[in-house]
């Protein structure tokens, strides 16, 4: 039981059913002391105001005519009339604002009125002295007395069942998706990828499920790039290592510089290998941005690749200042390596919204099915292992890394005249 409370719907439907009850009952507490006990007042003002006017016209009628008088008055209004004792000796019967009739036929009267009735009758009486006569008068509750308000019982029960079937309905319209949420969250958790959410329902719902499968997408590919990171250090460290540990085999009976120049060749390539994997791994974390001119940077990071840059117009930006160097240095050795040995181009054009960097290079470009394959870590277009020819496979994903982290975007495009445009898109 308290599991149940403790859900959404539960609660939700609890707190809107208890709102609507106290609402009706405060609603029913206002319709009562302004409109029902005036009501009943006057009602019962005018019941009194009757029988004291019935019993002052029977005393004034000719005796002869008084039985007329009678069977008119129950006739027309349910009043009886009459000196004989009807044995009206017990309480008379409950009912409703019976305090109020007796108030008003007190003021009537000028004397306390208290209703007494006949045991097993429906009738209440009272006596009223005029014309020197003890008149005996009863007139039957149920038809001059106001009717419990049963109504409005039944309309705060209505509410509540109403309310919490309103509940039942928008409640397990927020509460499904999330529960189908949460159960795709413990299967991202567990390393799954769960089906994607339907973006359908409320704009709020809608949006979750949008950014949850964004994020899911993203947990899964960072998953992949970790297993794709530990197989690729596992291959890429082991020839190193084989050929490291087969010089210092062959130094132990055969001395040698050459060896050793080798040994310790070996020993850069891991380096370098673990460095790109460092850097590869520190690409998850967004940079500082700070604004700066872009041109400046450019002609900074040309000048370290050795490039000749004629330069560009000022153009100001909003961005992380290392990244964004990271960025054009891989895609200029990039372009130096797979290049063909032809010129590589550096161009900078500034619009009023996007600033586009471009690395150009005249080498035999990229098969269209692949531009997008090579931003994989590891993926390369050369078959072999070689670093010499085909790197380490780790350049063009750190720059995709780097610019999804920080909000910019990288593309690939064949020229047609040859070669291949890497361009980066920064907004301003």
């Amino acid at each position: 039981m308290r599991r149940l409370t403790r859900s959404l719907f539960a609660r939700t439907a609890l707190t809107l059913a208890l709102a609507f009850v106290v609402f009706q009952a405060a609603a029913f507490w206002v319709v009562t002391r302004t409109l029902i006990i005036p009501v009943a007042e006057r009602s019962a003002d005018d019941l009194a105001g009757l029988i004291v006017l019935s019993a002052q016209t029977w005393a004034e009628l000719p005796p002869e005519t008084r039985a007329a008088f009678e069977r008119e008055l129950a006739r027309r209004h349910g009043l009886r009339l009459t000196t004989v004792d009807v044995g009206a000796t017990a309480d008379a019967p409950r009912f409703a604002f019976r305090k109020q009739i007796e108030a008003a036929l007190s003021r009537r009267v000028g004397d306390e009125v208290v209703l007494s009735g006949v045991p097993g009758k429906a009738a209440a009486w009272l006596d009223i002295p005029v014309g020197g006569h003890e008149l005996r008068v009863g007139f039957f509750p149920d038809r001059y007395a106001v009717k419990p308000p049963l109504a409005a019982v039944a309309v705060i029960v209505l509410g509540a069942f109403l309310s919490l079937m309103t509940a039942l309905f928008l409640v397990r319209r927020i509460t499904v998706p999330l529960a189908r949420a949460s159960q795709a969250a413990s299967q991202v958790g567990a390393g799954e990828l769960p089906e994607p959410l339907p973006e359908t329902g409320p704009a709020e719902l809608a949006e979750l499920a949008r950014r949850f499968n964004t994020m899911a997408a993203e947990v899964r590919a960072l998953l992949d790039n970790r297993t794709t990171l530990l197989a690729g250090i596992s291959h890429d460290l082991r020839t190193p290592m084989t050929r490291l540990q087969l010089n210092l085999e062959m130094l132990r009976d055969a001395p040698s510089p050459a060896r050793i120049d080798r040994a310790v060749a070996d020993l850069a390539d891991m380096n370098k290998l673990i460095s790109g994997y460092l850097e590869l791994a520190r690409t998850t974390q967004a940079e500082m941005k700070e604004r700066f001119d872009l041109a400046g940077v450019l002609r900074e990071v040309a000048a370290g690749a050795g490039l000749t840059w004629p330069g560009a117009a000022p153009c100001e930006v909003e961005a992380g200042r290392l990244a964004l160097r990271q960025i054009v240095t891989n895609l200029i050795q990039n372009a130096q390596r797979h290049g063909g040995g032809g010129p590589v181009e550096l161009v900078l054009e500034c619009a009023d919204k996007l600033a586009r960097v471009i690395v150009r290079d005249a080498g035999a470009g990229i098969p269209d099915d692949q531009l997008e394959k090579v931003f994989r870590p590891f993926y390369r277009l050369e078959a072999s292992r070689s670093q010499a020819t085909g790197g380490t496979g780790l350049g063009l994903a750190i720059v995709r890394q780097l610019a999804e982290t920080n909000g910019w975007n990288v593309v690939l495009a064949n020229r047609p005249q040859g070669g291949l445009d890497a361009v980066l898109e920064i907004p301003r």
